[in-house]
């Protein structure tokens, strides 16, 4: 029987009469295909759970070494562990720890090599010192690279004035960075944690993936919906 895709000068003949339909082109191959069959092959040798190779633990490796790809799995399993390694090394903090001027010299200017340090002057009583010190419990969590450290104002800075609180320094090396006074450059009792690690974030003393200022992203949202809404009167 005749094969009309078939490479012969006789089918080239026919085609070029209008006799045989002209030749089905193959699927073309591009960059972004070869990816998607990749990420489709990690994905059924991570047996179909959704994750990538370097998303996996230990453990889960562990589960696929009898694949036929044993030397990179292998090869995924080393560079999981010296990441390990490398974030247990650096995670150091995990935790507020609360100082006195006493340990300010050793705690941040002697801080170290590498390491960022947000300090928090506050005083009990003060709401807002409180909502920070909450989220800074939050962040020092989620950052344990980062040494978060909070102090009473009046044990810390003498003569730091009151009306200044809350207030945050961030650190690098043991040079400051910038530091946020009072409660207006805090953005007051309406600040959110998210915004709280924008802020630290723009600073460079957390490594968050927030790059928009939530508090805008919000305020546009609403000037949005109510743009929205004028429109359909």
């Amino acid at each position: 029987m005749l094969d009309p895709n078939e490479d012969t000068e006789w089918n080239d003949v026919l085609r070029s009469k209008g006799i045989l339909p002209p030749k089905e082109k193959e699927a073309e191959i591009t960059e972004d295909t070869i990816v998607s069959m990749l990420e489709q092959t990690i994905e059924q040798k991570a047996g179909g759970s959704g994750k990538k190779l370097d998303q996996m633990n230990l453990d889960e490796l562990d589960e696929l070494e009898d694949s036929e790809d044993e030397a990179v799995l292998e090869e995924y399993r080393r560079k999981r562990i010296a990441e390990m390694r490398e974030f247990a090394s650096k995670a150091k903090y995990g935790s507020v720890r609360e100082i006195s001027g006493q340990d300010y010299v050793d705690e941040v200017t002697k801080a170290g090599e590498g390491v960022h340090v947000v300090l928090h002057l506050y005083k009990a009583g003060i709401p807002h010192c409180s909502l920070i010190n909450d989220f800074m419990a939050q962040l020092a969590v989620k950052y344990p690279m980062t040494k978060f450290l909070r102090a009473v104002y009046s044990t810390c800075i003498p003569n730091f004035p009151e009306k200044n609180l809350p207030s945050v320094f961030c650190y690098f090396e043991g040079a400051i960075l910038k530091q946020f006074l009072g409660s207006v450059e805090l953005r007051g009792m309406n600040l959110t944690v998210e915004e709280f690690e924008y802020l630290l974030g723009k600073v460079g003393s957390v490594p968050t993936d927030i790059t928009e200022d939530p508090h805008r992203t919000v305020k546009d949202k609403m000037f949005s919906d109510l743009e929205s809404d004028h429109n359909d009167w």
